[in-house]
């Protein structure tokens, strides 16, 4: 019985030392993962390294991440086990960790899985706003994706380009508002500078508005053009409206989020 015991007693004292050995490993990885991931939001958009260098970064911190969690699951059932005390707080601090890192992450993933990966969204595929003051990028509807359909291959660029975005945000038209066009570029310019958007050039009696917004995450520049125009009937004034990635090839549906909402405000303001 006391050989039993003693051996119980022995096992118990390893499984704890590999229990703190997983913790501290899974809090690195967790934490480490995360930290990574902002020190690579940062460095791309500081400029201090290229965008898909970020993105590298940030592929690892997230598989990092990943492991953490496992892992704290893994030493928390150790602990419990040979009852090591204060492990279990600091495996539920990883174990929390990742899964607000991983699921922050992980959305953005599924979002950028389930838009197309264009990067130029507008409410007028036919008569584009036009930026005067900022400048559309020389590669902008160069590289459209075929998504692997052979009937979207066969098309020029910027008809592809054109049949993907009417498939994917048919939604986005012009909006009609009561007011002159001065005044909805006034609105509109108000609700640039509610946004933080940096306004790059405004032009009342022209009936445009030029400005770029920055993203959170990895400071992205997206560049917004708002034109209204006299409606043909007489009646007020149609807003178009374009939202234009400096970088990248997908935007994650960011710019079609950004017109959408954009264009729901000035016409409720």
């Amino acid at each position: 019985m006391t050989g039993l015991r003693e051996r119980k007693v022995g096992n118990a004292a390893k499984t704890g030392r590999w229990a703190q050995r997983l913790t501290w490993l899974a809090l690195v990885l967790a934490i480490g993962g995360t930290a990574a991931a902002l020190v690579a939001a940062w460095g791309s958009g500081s400029g201090a390294w290229h965008f898909r260098t970020g993105f590298t970064i940030l592929r690892y911190a997230f598989f990092a991440a990943i492991a953490g969690g496992l892992l704290a699951i893994v030493a928390l059932a150790m602990s419990r086990r040979a009852r090591v005390p204060g492990l279990g707080a600091r495996n539920v601090l990883a174990l929390a960790v990742a899964l607000l890192f991983v699921g922050y992450l992980g959305k953005q993933i599924y979002t950028a899985r389930t838009v197309p990966a264009i990067h130029d969204v507008a409410t007028d595929l036919e008569d584009l706003p036009q930026p005067r003051a900022l400048r559309v990028r020389d590669d902008n509807l160069e590289n459209v994706p075929d998504m692997g359909r052979p009937e979207l291959k066969a098309l020029e660029p910027e008809e592809r380009w054109k049949t993907i975005h009417r498939e994917a945000y048919g939604d986005l038209k012009p909006v009609r508002v009561p007011w002159t066009v001065e005044e909805t570029i006034g609105k509109a310019q108000a609700l640039a500078d509610k946004r933080g958007w940096q306004i790059a050039h405004v032009d009342p009696a022209r009936g445009t508005l030029e400005a770029t917004d920055t993203t959170r995450f990895f400071r992205f520049k997206d560049d917004v053009v708002v034109r209204a125009r006299k409606a043909p009937d007489g009646k007020g004034t149609l807003v178009d409206m374009r939202s234009i990635s400096r970088v990248g090839g997908s935007d994650v549906g960011v710019n079609a989020k950004r017109v959408r909402e954009f264009l729901k405000d000035l016409k409720q303001s």
